[in-house]
């Protein structure tokens, strides 16, 4: 009993001093861990690796695993998945009269873990903060503050794990016989999930001092550098090892999780385990958050390295949205010339290839302003997939490399849905609505626009309301779709599955999506007489039917026309640019745009009347 009550209150003075001594680099104060004794199983095995210069005549400047985007997306999928665990080898569990009970060989797992984490720390807080305090010191090439704040809290975190935690875990898996339980020791980490909290909040401004003064101080770096060159780091650099501590917490929650699972249900450590593992789950959030931003900011200063960006431009608070290649249509040139675009939340940059790949790969021509950027997209027979760029910079015409890219420029992403306002669809550019297909009119069914996606659509479909963060969360108009995604109820009337009828078919607008299509003029058709022309799509997945719509963007079609059979002919009047269809009493008279337009469609329509259909998206493209 007074042994038990001697622990208790060990494990009091050390929350005391962790709560008088958070500061890194702080004075050690009355009851610091220099003053407490320490027994010999207290002491780690630990013995810092030699920190040598590197022999003469190589160059510092070695080639390290820098931390990527890709080493920090596998971290967050191996930490949330548990894809980072030791894989058992088969045939290495023993058998089945002696195998340990699944949870032991989790506790075993911890612990190993644990000594390889320990070891981690050592490094961080024994060998990289006090070799380079101790250069600091000597040379004044860079302050002690600076070297303070980068390490944050290390040294607390080192000597609870170093001094405590891990003795403490090494006991029980040597007495598990006598006492197979670890939640109670776990609950005692809880006091001392703080510090972590303290280090997970300031990582990010840690990394950003790093990167600042490994190119400020040749000190620094040659330090740095020295130290990353040794057996003991592995060839990896400081931000890595960094890392460590931000990933150690979500790693407890996943053997914590798992060792709640493999308990007996009636095992004496369940009550306590599950408590434990309630406690951490809150600091792993921190963490992986942490490490979501970190791969954020690395993957923002890599567009900003490979585009060369001025002082003025880099903002750490930008969001890099979308990047990639497009084509730029020139009056002045036969052939599109290859630029790049990288979107960020409050910019547009167009930028140009460099000759000489020295250092930066583009060199920004064009910075648009987000704020009052329009985006539409271009018919154009000459440029398929092409789109307009207008801005108060200046206005571009481009051209993406396939329909999918130049809609994922124009139109919103789903997870930006109600972050930023939307461009409106214009009204002129449709005749129904763009959600249930009912033509509009006048009196009974409106125009309205959805403040979230930026439709066209009626009152009927966008009587939803929902709060929009662009807006400053107030409810807005919204259409059914929009409402859904934003807010994730089902109504009952989008539960229906209604049947599509026979001209409910989308305009196929593009090229790559339709046999020929382009607008005509329809001739002699009363339904459609204040119209001038009509949109003529022959769809590649519908090829033996011809499509009439009164505007490109339409849902569904006024008129459809089966094409098997028809007989084309020149129209009346000797007009090259006419052609009429016939069929058993029935003919409809079109009016192409030009004398090449008429002869591509009065042959896709002959091939569609023989009954031919193409074989793949390769076949020769009539489109206008």
């Amino acid at each position: 009993m007074e042994q038990a009550c001697a622990k208790q209150d060990s494990v009091c003075n050390l929350v005391a001093v962790f709560e008088n001594s958070r500061s890194p680099g702080a004075a050690p104060g009355p009851h610091s861990f220099e003053d407490q004794p320490h027994s010999p199983e207290h002491q780690l095995p630990l013995s810092p690796e030699p920190w040598e210069a590197p022999p003469a005549g190589e160059a510092l400047t070695s080639e390290f695993r820098p931390v990527s985007r890709t080493y920090l997306n596998s971290l967050k999928n191996k930490l949330s998945s548990g894809a980072w665990r030791k894989s058992c080898q088969p045939g290495a569990s023993p058998g089945p009269e002696t195998q340990e009970p699944e949870e032991k060989r989790v506790v075993q797992e911890l612990l190993e873990t644990e000594q390889a984490y320990v070891a981690r720390l050592h490094l961080l807080d024994q060998v990289f903060f006090q070799e380079l305090l101790r250069e600091a010191s000597r040379s004044k090439a860079f302050p002690e503050d600076v070297v303070k704040l980068i390490f944050s809290n290390i040294s607390s975190i080192y000597r609870f794990h170093a001094q405590f935690f891990l003795p403490e875990l090494q006991r029980r898996v040597d007495d598990w016989t006598a006492t197979p339980r670890i939640g109670d020791v776990i609950q005692k980490l809880a006091p001392f999930l703080k510090m972590y909290s303290e280090y997970v909040k300031n990582f990010e401004r840690a990394a950003e001092l790093l990167a600042t003064w490994m190119d400020k101080s040749q000190p620094f770096q040659e330090v740095v550098t020295r130290i990353q060159r040794s057996e003991a780091s592995g060839s990896l650099t400081l931000q890595h090892h960094m890392l460590e501590p931000v990933q150690r917490i979500p790693r407890y929650e996943l053997l914590l999780k798992e060792y709640v699972q493999k308990l007996p249900a009636q095992a004496p450590d369940l009550e306590d385990a599950q408590r434990a593992l309630d406690m951490i789950f809150s600091a792993a959030q921190h963490s992986n958050a942490a490490i979501a931003e970190m791969e954020r900011l690395q993957g923002l200063w890599d567009v900003y390295q490979r585009l060369g960006l001025e002082d003025d431009i880099v903002d750490p608070s930008n969001t890099l949205l979308r990047e990639g290649p497009v084509l730029k249509i020139s009056f002045r040139r036969s052939d599109p010339m290859e630029r790049y675009l990288v979107l960020f939340n409050n910019m547009l940059l167009y930028c140009v290839p460099r000759v000489l790949q020295v250092g930066a790969q583009f060199q920004v021509r064009t910075r648009i302003d987000v704020a009052g950027m329009k985006v539409r997209e271009l018919t154009d027979a000459e440029f398929p997939h092409s789109f307009l760029v207008s801005g108060k910079q200046r206005t571009l015409e481009l051209q993406a490399r396939s329909r999918e890219e130049m809609v994922s420029w124009i139109q919103p992403q789903a997870e930006e849905l109600g972050l930023r306002a939307p461009q409106w669809v214009r009204d002129k550019m449709v005749t129904m609505c763009m959600r249930c297909q009912e033509p509009f009119n006048a009196l009974t069914r409106r125009r309205h626009h959805c403040r979230a996606c930026g439709y066209v659509v009626c009152a009927k479909c966008s009587d939803y309301r929902a709060e929009l963060k662009y807006d400053g969360n107030r409810p807005n108009r919204v259409c059914l779709t929009c409402y859904t995604f934003l807010t994730g109820n089902l109504l009952p009337d989008s539960k229906e599955d209604k049947r599509r009828g026979i001209l409910e078919k989308e305009t196929s607008a593009g090229p790559d999506q339709s046999v020929v299509c382009s607008f005509l003029q329809l001739m002699g058709d009363k339904s459609i007489r204040s119209i001038p022309r009509s949109w003529c799509v022959i769809p590649r997945d519908d090829p033996l039917v011809l499509y009439v719509y009164a505007a490109p963007q339409d849902m569904k079609a006024h008129t459809s026309i089966p094409l098997l059979g028809y007989q084309v002919t020149s129209g009346p009047q000797g007009d090259p640019r006419v052609f009429q269809l016939q069929q058993s009493g029935q003919q409809y008279t079109f009016k192409a745009e030009s004398v090449e337009l008429q002869g591509r469609w009065v042959r896709a329509i002959k091939r569609a009347a023989s009954g031919w259909t193409p074989e793949g998206p390769d076949e020769e493209d009539m489109s206008d």
